[in-house]
């Protein structure tokens, strides 16, 4: 018996001491060999033994217990970073600022990695050859070092790299043919490089190829005009003009080799002697005279045509609709004098009368956007208040009972995630629809609006509050009335509108039963079977929304995806862009590289990946219902997803990782 319970007790203590040892971080061991080796003035001073990397440690993130991503930033490190190259799961690593030193080790068990910045260091030794085989990697920023010798041709094999960084080095030699499709920075300036640029890489600015007294070809200056100065280093290979004899001696030091320089040849070119004749002020005088009476006449004969014209137009009686457009474009209101049309009256869903028809012809107006069923204004009336007006210019409606009717069932709705419509104008020649105005703009213009300098990223928790949001307005607008079987019809990023405090809502819902049908598509949204958009079906919905998403999660505009970017020749939905690139296991090349700044949210951004694909299966079977892809996207956090601005002027920031990892 007690044998029996010795060997129990051994048995169990030896699978405690193994579910310890399992618990430990498997890339324990490497971390602390880096602080051992680097650490010289212990600033990962939270970097201990006796605690977990994944949860306290600076710099350090982890995933499935594997660490991910480390950044370690301006911390005086020294020596080599070589214990770090066994993290075989690290996906992002930057060590940039600091004094790293001596050749950059091998980086060939970095196969997952996708991020690597080393810039500001003190590495020295030729370009690393392992770099060329990790082919994930899609940011490389070597800039400011002290690597020289040649830059390979194998950096050809860096396929999916956007940017790559060599500047301020003293990489020497040609630069190689680099053949990268989806480049986006690239920059080799302050080097000591030779010879002709090649032309794949002419596209680039100047700016990139600066301080490099031998180089030539676009951007730069042309190579056949092209005479390096021997004083400045890196010149002794200096490419001479084809034209120029090779018996000729080199041009002094003084002569400029900017593009404006002579051929080396003219050197012997006679100059002419006589400089041009100048011209005498009363010559001068009556060619400017001439240019006037010629430019009046012109203006004069072009006056007369488009008048004549113009009154041809009034006389046919189509100076109507002249008329109204001058209005628009000269009148405070952009919309018509009833004078000569049918007079109609304005309909109130909460039946209290705000204004009348001339209130808004008064107000001042500003154009909003033009949609598919017309244009949109926001107008500012006499006491102050703010509504939106859409003028169904373009709709399709037939008669006045059936719109009144269309109208009052859209006039009921009400749900925190849709526009309010306030009211209503009906008559021959002229509807307008009155709702909510929304003062933070469209989710299209905070994804793709103002993409320079200035720029503030939409940040990953408003983007899933965003997704939130639109989904339970979709979905309140399937189950308002289920006899009906209501759809939106028309789901797209500028219909998606953000109120006061940053809550997503759903507009111009209802209104693709007025489409024509010759009415355009919206632009890469509309499910595969919708090509009527008249009958548009609960699950076309479904697909919009999930293109919605998927555009959130990209910042791609669904209309202009092609390979890997935008300015491709073969442009494709953004759907099957996003599964061909999952299909390849490059899941993370489909995200945002805004998204790139914020640290632990790949769980959240891969979790809205999968319910967008849902929502964009080719089957309508097969998508998801809308109350269901609400459930899901609230669980992604395990709770719901809550408004976390109390205005959304201000947008919070997530943890950076770093300002360049975007």
């Amino acid at each position: 018996m007690a044998a029996l319970f010795f060997a129990s007790f051994f048995s169990a203590l030896f699978y405690l001491l193994l579910l310890v040892q399992s618990s430990k971080s498997p890339d324990l061991e490497a971390l602390m060999a880096f602080k051992a080796a680097s650490d010289t003035f212990n600033k990962l001073s939270t970097w201990n033994s006796s605690t977990d990397p994944c949860t306290s440690w600076s710099g350090v993130f982890c995933l499935h217990n594997r660490v991910s991503r480390i950044v370690l930033e301006d911390l005086d490190l020294r020596g080599s970073f070589e214990p770090l190259t066994s993290l075989t799961q690290l996906r992002v690593l930057s060590l940039k600022q600091n004094r790293l030193s001596g050749p950059i080790p091998s980086l060939s068990n970095f196969t997952a990695l996708k991020l690597l910045y080393l810039s500001y260091n003190e590495f020295s030794g030729g370009f690393p050859a392992t770099l060329t085989s990790l082919f994930r990697l899609y940011r490389l920023d070597l800039s400011h070092n002290n690597l020289s010798g040649e830059i390979p041709a194998t950096v050809n094999h860096l396929t999916h790299v956007l940017t790559l960084c060599l500047d301020e080095n003293r990489f020497s030699g040609n630069i190689p043919s680099l053949n990268l499709p989806n480049l986006q920075d690239f920059n080799v300036s302050g080097n000591r490089l030779s010879g002709e640029i090649p032309k794949s890489l002419s596209r680039f600015p100047q700016s990139s190829f600066a301080l490099n007294p031998s180089l030539c070809g676009a951007p730069m200056q042309k190579c056949a005009n092209f005479v390096a100065e021997p004083s400045k280093p890196g010149s002794e290979g200096a490419i001479a003009s084809p034209l120029t004899p090779r018996s000729n001696p080199p041009r002094p030091p003084n002569i400029s080799s900017t593009p404006s320089s002579m051929p080396a040849n003219e050197a012997t070119t006679p100059r002419k002697s006589n400089s041009p004749a100048k011209i005498s002020p009363l010559a001068l005088i009556a060619i400017i005279l001439g240019d006037i009476v010629v430019l009046a006449v012109v203006s004069l004969l072009l006056y007369c045509y488009f008048w004549q014209n113009y009154a041809a137009k009034l006389k046919e009686g189509k100076g109507s609709k002249l008329m109204e457009s001058e209005k628009i474009v000269y009148s405070s209101s952009p919309y018509p004098v009833q004078s000569g049309f049918e007079r109609g009256r304005m309909v109130f869903f909460e039946g209290v009368k705000k204004f009348e028809l001339e209130d808004l012809l008064r107000a001042s107006a500003e154009m909003l956007g033009k949609g598919g069923f017309g244009t949109a204004y926001k107008a500012v009336l006499d006491d102050g208040s703010v509504v939106a007006v859409k003028r169904l210019k373009d709709a399709q409606i037939g008669g006045k009972k059936e719109f009144e009717q269309h109208m009052e069932i859209l006039g009921r709705l009400r749900h925190p995630n849709i526009v309010h419509l306030r009211a209503y104008y009906f008559a021959r020649d002229e509807k307008l629809l009155v709702s909510d105005y929304m003062p933070n703009g469209s989710l299209f213009w905070l994804l793709h609006g103002n993409r320079g300098p200035g720029r503030t990223p939409l940040d990953w928790t408003t983007r899933l509050k965003i997704a939130a949001g639109a989904a339970r307005g979709v979905a309140f607008i399937h189950s308002s009335c289920k006899s009906l079987k209501l759809t939106h019809g028309n789901i797209k990023s500028t219909n998606i509108l953000l109120d006061k405090a940053g809550n997503a809502r759903v507009a111009d819902f209802g209104l693709s039963i007025f489409a024509g049908p010759t009415a355009p598509k919206s632009n890469g949204y509309r499910a595969p079977e919708a090509l009527d958009c008249r009958r548009c079906t609960q699950k076309s919905d479904v697909y919009s929304l999930g293109v919605v998403m998927l555009e959130i999660l990209t910042g791609k505009c669904p209309s202009s995806v092609d390979g890997g970017g935008y300015g491709g020749s073969a442009v494709v939905d953004l759907p099957r862009w996003v599964q061909s690139v999952v299909r390849e296991e490059w899941t993370a090349e489909v995200f945002d590289l805004e998204l790139m700044r914020y640290k632990d949210i790949e769980d959240e951004m891969v979790g809205l990946l999968q319910i967008a694909l849902a929502c964009t299966a080719a089957a309508p079977d097969q998508r998801p219902s809308m109350s269901h892809v609400v459930k899901m996207i609230e669980e992604i956090r395990g709770v719901e997803v809550s408004p976390c601005h109390d205005t959304f002027d201000s947008v919070s920031d997530s943890p950076s990782v770093s300002e360049d990892a975007s």
